[in-house]
């Protein structure tokens, strides 16, 4: 194989995983040492998070293709890429609360369900709770009115006994 055609399926396999992922996070990892690195690596690995380094000209050719081009502007430097597939909020989680214990990891934008996001965007992300949290808040809304009618019901029995006693 030459390696235009390697540097061609490069292309294609990043192209195809800024499409099919739920969300991703484009970060400058420069100053980070190895040992960091590898924790970072292993954190997102756990979650089911791809991290990668790419050539940004080989990135860019593949932001073109996908049609996230506005990406292109966030592709200088030493530049990494995480790509979450399952879960919008992990990728934006565990690199931003990885960021704020090492000051060196700068997360420099993101794509959020096919829309390119700044950092901020991205930092904002990371701040919402998790799908279970979310997920866990939802169930506690929805079972509200029928708690609180419970507890009115077993209020109005428990005062008709004691009229009745």
């Amino acid at each position: 194989m030459s390696v235009l055609e390697q540097k061609q399926q490069v292309v294609s396999e990043i192209a195809a995983k800024l499409s099919e992922s739920k969300s991703t996070v484009v970060v400058d990892y420069r100053g980070l040492n190895v040992a960091e690195v590898t924790e970072l690596r292993k954190q997102l690995r756990e979650a089911g998070i791809e991290y990668k380094v790419y050539k940004n000209t080989l990135t860019r050719r593949a932001t073109e293709a996908a049609e996230l081009s506005a990406l292109d502007e966030h592709l200088v430097g030493p530049t990494a890429i995480a790509f979450g597939n399952d879960d919008v909020i992990a990728p934006a989680k565990i690199i931003n609360d990885f960021a704020k214990k090492h000051d060196a990891l700068e997360i420099k934008a993101g794509v959020i369900e096919g829309q390119v996001a700044t950092a901020e965007e991205v930092k904002a992300l990371a701040e919402l709770p998790s799908r279970e949290g979310l997920l866990s808040m939802l169930l506690s809304v929805l079972q509200a009115p029928v708690r609180n009618f419970a507890l009115a019901t077993k209020a109005v029995a428990d005062q008709k006994e004691d009229q009745g006693a």
